[in-house]
């Protein structure tokens, strides 16, 4: 008879040392459409009290900022922490627990952002004080964003106050949940708008008027076309899932009555492209397609009619050679292996884009976050919490690149 005892170690069963800073972050509601202030105030408070000094960049309206500190001396080139604080909605998905609460639950944390990344951030900001012991020989910048969940949109001010106060490029490590595994690479993305404008008449007459509604479908047949073309001619990238850029048509929005023919439409659509795609060319080859056919049908009834595109943000993919130095320095630093790479977006594009080496590792799983009760395992924190201990004690006698 097998009378084998599964035992665990007390450090395996007690909580990780950075708990209850993350759970302290999830407690704060950063979905993308709200404020992100409330948490910037208490990282502001938690820097201030270790005599950190820091910098806000804000978005137009000011209810949202980006924060940067820098623990050394910013003259040197350095290591980048970088991490977003929004968070995706909770509407509509069945949750067990409150999403906000940072319920812990056999060895989980579960809430809204657990996952997706504010246990990257907390981890990072519990490890301060081990930054401060002694100095370093590289600086540690910590890089905390608003509104990369809506495109990755407010890390470019970041990305141009560094340089506006000569932050020397080094390398930026981006703690999006990837198991600990090092990834390399992710496809570019480009979100744009369509504003439709035909001429209304009531729905008896629709022959005389231009239906901007029609005409937006139009443009979605069209990037089902280029779609198709992508799927079967590429350009082809087989390390990624699909291995081809993808068009998608994902808002719509038109109309005020049935038997009123309506006037305006926006549609809501993206590339996201592998290497060797630009999207401004796919967008270019779409827009002269509404100018050359779709126009000049709309003007014919109607010469007011215009189709007009806003971009609602450009971010680029992410391309690092896998033989390239930073990567077999953080696979080391993290101890999870490679990851290649992967579907989802990340501001790493950006930072690399400014001149930094740049990968992106940190712990949780993907698969975990964006959905109801999103957690991650205490296992994967204090794998987190190693790595970050790691990184701190190399950035004070090692290189940078």
């Amino acid at each position: 008879m097998d009378t084998t005892i599964t035992t665990h170690s007390e450090a395996e069963l007690s909580p990780p040392r950075s708990l209850e800073t993350i759970r302290r972050l999830v407690r704060f509601d950063t979905t993308s459409r709200d404020s992100n202030l409330a948490l910037i105030d208490w990282v502001r408070e938690h820097l201030a009290s270790f005599g950190i000094p820091y910098r806000l960049t804000h978005d137009d309206t000011g209810a949202k900022a980006n924060l940067f500190a820098t623990i050394g001396d910013p003259a040197k080139p350095g290591i980048v922490l970088s991490g977003h604080t929004d968070v995706v909605p909770v509407d509509g998905q069945a949750w067990s627990v409150d999403p906000f609460a940072a319920v812990v639950d056999r060895q989980r944390l579960i809430g809204r952002g657990a996952a997706d990344m504010k246990s990257f951030v907390g981890i990072v900001l519990d490890a301060v004080p081990a930054m401060l012991e002694a100095p370093l020989a590289a600086p540690i910048h910590l890089a905390f964003s608003y509104d990369e969940e809506v495109g990755c949109i407010g890390v470019g001010r970041m990305i141009r106050d560094m340089q506006d106060i000569g932050i020397a490029p080094g390398i930026c490590i981006v703690g999006e949940p990837t198991n600990m595994k090092v990834v390399t690479g992710h496809k570019g993305k480009l979100a744009m708008r369509a504003h439709v404008v035909g001429r209304e008449a009531h729905s008896a007459l629709a022959p005389y008027a231009v239906n901007a509604l029609d005409y937006a479908a139009e443009i979605v047949v069209e990037l089902r076309r280029m779609q198709r073309e992508r799927a079967e001619r590429g350009p082809f990238q087989r390390e990624y899932d699909p291995p081809y850029s993808t068009l998608h048509a994902g808002v719509l929005h038109a109309g005020t009555a049935l038997n009123i023919v309506p006037r305006e439409c926006t549609l809501d659509f993206e590339f996201r492209t592998v290497p060797g795609d630009d999207p401004h060319d796919l967008f270019a080859c779409l827009q002269r397609h509404c100018d050359s056919q779709l126009l000049p049908q709309m003007r014919a009834v109607a010469s007011e009619s215009r189709i007009d595109f806003e971009t609602r943000s450009d971010n680029p993919g992410l391309h690092t050679d896998e033989s390239a130095p930073i990567v077999e320095r953080v696979v080391r630093l993290a101890g999870g292996g490679r990851g290649g790479k992967v579907a989802f977006a990340s501001e790493a594009g950006q930072f690399q884009r400014a001149g930094f080496a740049a990968v992106i590792c940190g712990p949780g799983s993907i698969a975990d976050a964006h959905k109801p009760d999103e957690f991650i395992t205490f296992e994967q924190i204090r794998a987190g919490e190693a790595f970050i201990a790691r990184v701190v004690e190399e950035a004070r006698c090692a290189q940078t690149r």
